[in-house]
């Protein structure tokens, strides 16, 4: 099989994974939207949000796929951005239903965080088998990771929520996740300014060859 071939076929398992991913991740943050609402829970729009931007970072990775690699380092760095606004986004929510008060339902918060585990669970599996990932591919590996993570910590909350009654255990992890999508977002952007450092060595060591 030639180098070409090698190629085509590597972009196209790529592809593949990312529709997939793609799909599931916006069924998944519909349902944390409906349920976030119908709920009240900081902790589930939250997450439904961190789902939108993932697969909207999904179709940007789709898009980088036959793109040259400055291109889908500026994919990278937009998704960070985006994971940066999402999490101040949440915070300031959180902040509002500190100070008005909310009645988030436990049960919804565990049924969903559950399904939605199971999912990204098997997201992340699908992209950590993937060969060869680039500095794009490798974001979309973290959201996943990064979702999957969230979903135990509302199980958790929604556990507290059902004990106590309180709000305080959704405002919690909705601020964690928060926390989590910015840490992950500075970790996107400084792969991928490490990945441009990298390309510059490689080819000022092909030009001093």
């Amino acid at each position: 099989m030639s180098g070409d071939d090698n190629f085509n076929l590597d972009t196209s398992d790529k592809r593949r994974t990312l529709w997939i991913v793609l799909w599931l991740n916006v069924a998944i943050a519909v349902g944390f939207f409906v349920m976030g609402y119908f709920g009240d829970s900081n902790a589930l729009l939250a997450n439904g949000l961190d789902n939108s931007s993932d697969a909207l970072v999904y179709a940007l990775s789709l898009l980088a796929l036959s793109r040259p690699r400055s291109w889908k380092r500026g994919a990278a760095r937009f998704s960070g951005v985006m994971l940066l606004i999402f999490a101040g986004g949440v915070i300031a929510d959180a902040v509002r239903r500190f100070v008005e008060g909310s009645e988030p339902g436990g049960i919804l918060m565990i049924a969903m965080a559950a399904v939605a585990g199971i999912v990204n669970l098997y997201c992340l599996r699908l992209l950590q088998k993937m060969q060869n990932k680039d500095v794009n591919m490798r974001a979309a590996t973290t959201f996943s990771f990064n979702d999957f993570i969230s979903n135990g910590g509302i199980i958790i909350a929604g556990v507290i929520v059902m004990i106590t009654g309180a709000n305080w255990p959704d405002l919690v992890v909705g601020v964690a996740v928060a926390g989590i999508a910015l840490y992950g977002g500075i970790d996107i952007l400084r792969d991928a300014h490490s990945d441009k450092h990298d390309e510059a060595g490689t080819v000022h060591g092909e030009t001093r060859e």
